[in-house]
C-alpha cells in the first residue's frame, strides 16, 4: 500500500478485517481509494446485495441519483452495530456536486449525524454519517 492509500484508509478509520459494503459505483467511482479499502481491511468490497451484515458502507452519491434519504436508508440496511456510513460526493465545483445543506438535512431525516467533511481524493469529497445513539435510561 502506498503512502497516498495508507492515509485514504486511515482518514476513513478502517481497521483490519472490516467488511465494507459499496453503494451506487459508477464508472467514475475512484479505483485508488477503492483499492485502498480492499487493500487495508484485507477484503473486497461487498455489493448492495450482500446478505450479511457490513461494518461500513462506502454510499457513492451524485446530486442527478435521486433522494439522498433513500440512498442512506438502503445504505443503513444491513450495517452491523457500531457501523457508519461514508457518503462520497464530487467535490464542489464538479458535475453532480451535493450541497453540504442536503447532506445535513438527509442525515438528520435518517437519524444520522454528520461529521466534517474531508476531502479525499481530487474529485471526491467524504461525510461520515454516524447512526445516533440512544441516551442511556
Amino acid at each position: 500500500m502506498t503512502t497516498v492509500e495508507q492515509a485514504l484508509a486511515d482518514q476513513l478509520g478502517l481497521t483490519a478485517g472490516q467488511v465494507v459494503r459499496e453503494l451506487g459505483w459508477d464508472e467514475d467511482s475512484d479505483d485508488r481509494l477503492r483499492a485502498a479499502v480492499e487493500e487495508w481491511t484485507g477484503n473486497g468490497l461487498v455489493e448492495q446485495d450482500y446478505e450479511d451484515v457490513a461494518d461500513l458502507a462506502l454510499l457513492w452519491w451524485r446530486e442527478p441519483d435521486g433522494d439522498l434519504v433513500d440512498g442512506l436508508l438502503d445504505a443503513l440496511s444491513g450495517l452491523a452495530a457500531g457501523g457508519f456510513i461514508w457518503l462520497l460526493t464530487p467535490r464542489t465545483g464538479l458535475n453532480g456536486h451535493v450541497e453540504p445543506t442536503d447532506i445535513t438535512e438527509s442525515a438528520t431525516s435518517t437519524g444520522l449525524a454528520r461529521r466534517p467533511p474531508v476531502n479525499l481524493t481530487p474529485d471526491w469529497t467524504g461525510t461520515r454519517l454516524d447512526p445516533r445513539r440512544a441516551p442511556a435510561a
